[in-house]
């Protein structure tokens, strides 16, 4: 029989052991090793049955048990000793209080999913593990961030494995209580309950749940309140669980609910309300059309300039270069939603218009969320310097006229979170040689301060632990009572050891290493030289091309000569993530690029001493140096996918034949010194780079900061600036087709021109309807190529107006100074000119000569 409902009931704390609960309910206990271990040691066992979990172990420990730790005089006095470390953390200054230059007063950070612990499965891969990070680096580092999502009754899935190798999916009912969360709750004691007033009469409610993630508030909204309908109750179900409408409302939830939900905590707690909004993903874009309903509504604003002051304020991370990876929804549908009064005073024709796909190539009748999010994100950014040409070329449509490389749309390149993914033993080699745990700030190359025989003996413990988990989780997936004896000798810790973990979508091609079976046997089962493989990753549960892959990669590896040498692990999560990163010795990556927008599991694997060998793709393709890892060539030339597909299966297994197996079975005595010095490079070259704490601060200075500061000037005079911007926009958008270049002159021979000569451009524009002072002439010159185009090396100056003739030409003049040799081209533009623009381009709107 299954309860209709469960819960925790949680034990009576003596005032000795009080502080438990404050250090049980914030989760910096999830990289804070010393509050870990003080958990664990009230019942090692038990620990691991809560799936180390505080707020599980407080509920499951039982009342006798607590009272005899609160009469242990030594466990209290260690209870005291971290909680006087919490608080210390918590009231403290860090970099961001030091930080000289206006800042924003809070951050509200939109996500689907949060990655913060294990216990907490609200995540479903890269993504929901990356804002995990950000929430705890902008802890550490005292950015005033709010976090926002939705908290899924069922979280995403367990994963499970059959004998036939296919994927199944077990949906947990998760008890917010038992995990440590707590209810917001109004003055009156009540919860708070956040509400949306949708199409068709209805009305969706949420509670609000909060985590609290070291200093960082994480405001998660839950449908599962007896305000709503059944159908309704269902909608914060599942991560990623349905499509349509379900996905919709969801998402509107998410968006409009998460404003509303900041709005209550800042009232509620007396805290500084956000002044910039930070969107991770498309999914959380209906929070700008929210936004400017309220500015409608509060402030009299009409739409445009509404949309002028949103978008100042507004930051879009983008994190996808597959277009099936974008939310997309039937016209019809979001129609609906927009004029059924969920949205009061918004234009709902004009709102539509903002998510439309009305450019050639797209669908008028589909709304895209990636479009909306870069409409209302002035600030828009990829996630490494790869991803943001691939997206300014990708989203380039929105921008016509404009070059792909001057898109709007910059790029921060993901870290991860150091605290959390660094090994222990790795943490403890680091205060030994170093004198604290902070792996990341040191020159591992110090062979005074740390010898080979240290790390390697740290790196093989690693190791071990990998394969003990490893055999476990397969012992635990066997569907018979009695684990399969092979399972005892799978894995070897002296074996060189490549890891392959991430979700499973076909584009990151989890079988390309079984493109040639019997050569992968053979490197496999070499007797001299062996290696082997540790593979785990969920598909998406309608995502049955995913399942046949790990179907046949679980097939493969169940081949008698290959079992134990190549295993899948069931269940990926961030457990098991803990336990791979840092017990391979190669983190493998071979997605087809440049589909793969970063991918950050390759950085964990770095960080704790594992060199990468990858397709050059993400963050790879931005910081391999030919001396932390290997780069597999792309077959960019080939003539279809399984050429391509051959091609680079094949460079994979040169390169793990001839550069990885020598370099890790090259000994001097015990430890392979090359191999090792790749290490030390590795651990200190990325170590200083790929962590959270550099990509927050590059967030709060090359976009939070920005925004922030024009979000004000926007604000000032009652959002005077803000009606001016939406003014100048509309006036010259309506003018620009009236706006031409006539000609271009330059005084001077250029035929045979020479460096150090200076010519004279002169050009004669029509402005139609506006004024020079509307506009920037740009003088635009640099090395052309055959065809002429000008490369990225280009350089920019302007032109200044000199005379208005009679009929209307505004001449403009400038001077090009020659220095470069070769081929060399220019050119002459006329972009809108407005101090509140980011961008000459920002609004697509270029008249060129011709």
């Amino acid at each position: 029989m299954k309860a209709i409902r469960t819960f925790t009931v949680r034990p009576v704390l003596a005032e000795s052991l009080a502080a438990l609960d404050r250090l049980a309910s914030n989760w910096r206990w999830s990289w804070s090793r010393s509050t870990h271990a003080l958990f664990c040691s009230m019942d090692p066992e038990l620990w691991e049955v809560v799936g180390q979990n505080p707020a599980r172990m407080l509920g499951a420990l039982g009342q006798s048990r607590l009272d005899a730790l609160a009469d242990d005089p030594t466990f209290v006095e260690r209870v005291g000793e971290e909680d006087g470390r919490l608080q210390a953390y918590l009231a403290g200054d860090r970099w961001y209080q030091h930080l000289d230059g206006a800042k924003p007063r809070a951050i509200a950070y939109f996500s689907p999913e949060f990655g913060v612990d294990g216990s907490l499965p609200q995540y479903s891969g890269g993504l929901g593990i990356l804002a995990g990070d950000h929430l705890k680096s902008a802890s550490d580092l005292g950015v005033p961030l709010i976090g926002v999502g939705l908290f899924y009754r069922a979280g995403y899935f367990r994963q499970a494995i059959g004998d036939d190798g296919w994927q199944r999916e077990d949906y947990p009912s998760l008890d917010p209580y038992g995990l440590g969360l707590t209810l917001l709750r109004g003055s009156d004691g009540a919860p708070v309950e956040i509400a949306l007033d949708l199409f068709g009469g209805r009305r969706l409610s949420a509670r609000v749940w909060v985590a609290q993630i070291g200093r960082i508030p994480l405001l998660l909204l839950d449908s599962e309140t007896p305000s709503n309908s059944e159908e309704l109750r269902r909608v914060t179900d599942r991560l990623y669980g349905g499509g349509g409408e379900h996905r919709l409302l969801q998402e509107l939830l998410l968006g409009v609910g998460g404003v509303r939900a900041v709005r209550a905590w800042s009232t509620l707690t007396g805290t500084d309300a956000p002044d910039v909004f930070h969107t991770n993903e498309g999914h959380a874009g209906f929070q700008g059309l929210e936004r400017m309903s309220e500015l409608i509504t509060r402030d009299r604003l009409d739409f445009d300039s509404a949309l002028a002051q949103v978008r100042a304020s507004t930051v879009f991370t983008t994190h996808t270069p597959v277009p099936a990876g974008i939310d997309r929804f039937p016209r019809s549908l979001i129609e609906a939603t927009l004029v059924g009064g969920l949205f009061a005073g918004l234009d709902p024709v004009r709102a539509l218009e903002l998510g439309l796909e009305a450019y050639p190539g797209g669908d008028p009748n589909t709304f895209n969320m990636a479009v909306l999010g870069l409409h209302l994100g002035q600030h828009a950014n990829g996630v490494s310097k790869l991803h943001g040409c691939v997206s300014r070329e990708m989203f380039g449509h929105l921008w016509p006229s404009v070059d792909a490389d001057e898109v709007p749309i910059t790029s921060i390149t993901n870290g991860v979170h150091a605290p959390t993914w660094v090994h222990p033993e790795l943490k403890e080699l680091s205060e030994r040689a170093f004198g604290d745990a902070l792996t990341t700030n040191h020159d591992w190359r110090d062979r005074e301060r740390v010898d080979d025989a240290a790390i390697w003996q740290t790196r093989r413990r690693m190791k071990a632990g990998l394969v003990a988990e490893a055999r476990r989780r397969l012992a635990a997936a066997e569907e018979s009572a009695v684990a399969a004896p092979w399972i005892d000798d799978a894995l070897d810790p002296d074996i060189l050891t490549i890891g392959f973990a991430r979700r499973v979508p076909t584009y990151k091609r989890l079988t390309l290493m079984l493109r040639d079976p019997e050569r992968l046997t053979r490197i496999l089962t070499d007797p001299q030289r062996p290696v082997q493989i540790v593979v785990a990753g969920k598909s998406h549960p309608a995502d049955d091309s995913g399942k046949v892959l790990i179907q046949q990669l679980v097939r493969f590896s169940q081949d008698p000569r290959v079992r134990g040498r190549i295993v899948f692990l069931p269940d990926y999560d961030i457990g098991l993530a803990k336990h791979l990163y840092p017990g391979c010795d190669v983190w493998l990556n071979n997605p087809l690029r440049p589909l793969e927008a970063c991918g950050t599991s390759g950085m964990k694997a770095a960080l704790n001493g594992a060199l990468n060998l990858s397709i050059l793709d993400g963050w790879w393709d931005e910081w391999f140096d030919g001396r932390n890892g290997w780069a597999i060539p792309s077959a960019d030339t080939a003539a279809n996918d399984d050429e391509r597909d051959d091609a680079e299966a094949a460079a994979l297994y040169d390169l793990i034949e001839n550069r990885l197996v020598p370099a890790y079975y090259d000994r001097a005595g015990d430890t392979p010194t090359g191999w090792l010095e790749m290490v030390r490079h590795t651990m200190t070259d990325l170590g200083a780079k790929a962590t959270s704490d550099r990509m927050v601060r590059d967030y709060v200075t090359e976009l939070y900061m920005p925004a922030a500061r024009h979000d004000a000037e926007l604000a000032r005079d009652d959002h005077a600036p803000a009606r001016d911007l939406a003014a100048f926009i509309a006036r010259v958008r309506h003018a620009w087709t009236d706006v031409r270049v006539d000609s271009v002159d330059v005084d001077g021979a250029t035929q045979h021109a020479k460096t150090g000569e200076t010519l004279t451009v002169t050009a004669r524009v029509r402005l139609g309807d506006l004024t020079p002072e509307d506009v920037t002439a740009e003088l635009i010159h640099g090395h052309a190529d055959s065809d002429g185009r000008l490369d990225r090396t280009r350089h920019v100056s302007e032109l200044s107006p000199q005379a208005v003739s009679p009929d209307g030409l505004v001449t403009f003049v400038g001077s090009l100074r020659l220095t470069q040799t070769g081929p060399f081209g220019y050119t002459v533009r006329i972009v809108p000119r407005h101090a509140q623009l980011i961008s000459p381009v920002e609004l697509g709107l270029v008249a060129l000569p011709g």
